[in-house]
């Protein structure tokens, strides 16, 4: 193995302080190139978005390359979700002829955040606050990345087109009043397309919406070792471990 191989691999799966710094700094580069998405959305057509972009885009190829290469089966994180998410956000930060239509989903980056296991193992093992709250840390990060996709869709889709999108946050509004079935009804999707997509957030996107609210606010898991079986996971008014039956005594505030 070479010594640049070997350098990244011990970065990206190793478990010393240099590793987790490392891996901790991924993220804040991530949450950074997230607000950079955001302030884009707001300033619309400044003249440095597009060379801003562009380098963002080559330094994201660059650690896509390079978690790849750290990787023992590089084709198989080729193949993952996440890599194409990745794969998405560098098309649309280095093509300048598409940064109108595919810019705002940059925001897809952030389904990485939380989804590395060695990264969940760090926070596992350095935040107490992170291993209580783990399941409603995950079900916030999904909201706000679906909520975020949507209101991408919705933007893209109208903005050309319907004077109602006039910006991005035209969008998030009207995707926060369909998805909570609020329906103000002063902004309304134009055209065959808007009026599909329109349907497309009532049937599924409320559903959807209302079980990621219920997971962050009433999560209807509970993180407990059983002390027979190690079992992680278990309802919240669970009495006995559905894997090896022994009674468990889960803390409980009597609330259900």
């Amino acid at each position: 193995m070479s010594g640049a191989r070997a350098l990244l691999r011990s970065l990206y799966f190793g478990d010393d302080r240099r590793a987790r710094r490392f891996r901790y700094g991924l993220v804040v580069f991530d949450l950074l190139t997230i607000g950079l998405f955001i302030l884009s959305a707001s300033v619309g057509d400044a003249g440095w978005i597009v060379p801003v972009d562009f380098a963002l885009g080559v330094v994201l190829a660059v650690e896509l390359a390079a978690r790849l290469y750290a990787g023992n089966h590089p084709l198989r994180h080729l193949l993952s979700l996440s890599t194409a998410a990745d794969l998405v956000v560098i098309g649309s930060l280095l093509l300048p002829a598409l940064t109108d239509n595919l810019g705002f989903l940059r925001v897809v980056r952030a389904l990485r955040l939380l989804r590395s296991y060695h990264l969940l193992r760090d926070l596992r093992s350095d935040s107490p606050w992170f291993r209580r709250y783990e399941d409603v840390i995950q079900g916030t990060l999904n909201l706000t990345v679906f909520i975020f996709v949507v209101t991408s869709l919705v933007y893209v889709s109208q903005n050309d087109v319907n004077p109602q999108i006039a910006g991005y946050i035209d969008a998030l509004y009207f995707t926060i009043t369909t998805l909570t079935t609020t329906g103000f009804g002063d902004i309304t999707l134009v055209g065959p397309g808007g009026r599909l997509i329109s349907v497309v957030i009532m049937v599924v996107g409320v559903a959807l919406f209302l079980r990621l609210l219920q997971a962050v606010f009433r999560p209807n898991k509970i993180r407990f070792e059983c002390p027979d079986c190690a079992l992680q996971i278990h309802d919240i008014d669970a009495v006995h471990c559905k894997h090896c039956g022994r009674i468990l005594a889960i803390p409980d505030e009597g609330a259900n």
